[in-house]
């Protein structure tokens, strides 16, 4: 089932997710849900808060974007196989390498994309969808999107990396996406 994703402006999306358990009720609908919803929605990677739910758990899926690239921009990314998987209860271990920016956005501030700063590597440890340990190291594209996932599950925002005079510059297209003023073609639940 595709769910409505949460706008900008629901508290929601400023709190932090609580750990979860194999015994989290209805988990692996929730997760076939997300994996539906993100799709339905062309993104990338989609955190349970963003479809209300304040739980430490996201999905990513990096290989659709990789597999699409031109040539020339997939040597951009060597070493980046991408990845598609379902990550609960994750806690970054360690960040490396030199920041690099990418135009970032997000489906729940939708029409806005801004450059944001992100290491190039995350170590990360989580539970798979079948409560498997994991510990892994990503890179390059999948790294941000882990990073921006993984922001999600901690009460964060990408526009909270932008500097207060960028901000200041969004602010009105912030506030229409609060009183519900964008037009998006994926399901949106906006603050009431």
């Amino acid at each position: 089932m595709i769910l409505p994703i949460i706008a900008y402006g629901d508290p929601v999306l400023r709190k932090a997710g609580e750990d979860i358990g194999p015994d989290y009720p209805g988990l692996q609908e929730l997760i076939a849900n997300m994996w539906e919803t993100l799709y339905a929605s062309h993104g990338v990677g989609l955190a349970a808060p963003q479809i209300g739910r304040s739980i430490r758990l996201f999905v990513v899926d990096s290989r659709q974007v990789l597999d699409n690239l031109e040539p020339d921009e997939r040597e951009e990314y060597a070493g980046d196989d991408g990845v598609k998987q379902v990550f609960i209860n994750p806690r970054i271990v360690d960040r490396e390498g030199e920041e690099w920016a990418y135009e970032e956005g997000c489906l729940s501030i939708p029409k806005i994309r801004e450059d944001i700063y992100r290491p190039e590597t995350l170590h990360i440890r989580y539970m798979d969808e079948h409560f498997q340990q994991q510990e892994a190291t990503f890179n390059g594209l999948s790294a941000r999107i882990i990073f921006h996932e993984y922001d999600h599950v901690e009460g964060k925002l990408f526009i909270d990396y932008l500097k207060p005079l960028k901000k200041k510059l969004i602010r009105k297209k912030l506030d229409d996406i609060t009183r519900g003023k964008v037009q998006v073609d994926y399901k949106m639940r906006f603050p009431r």
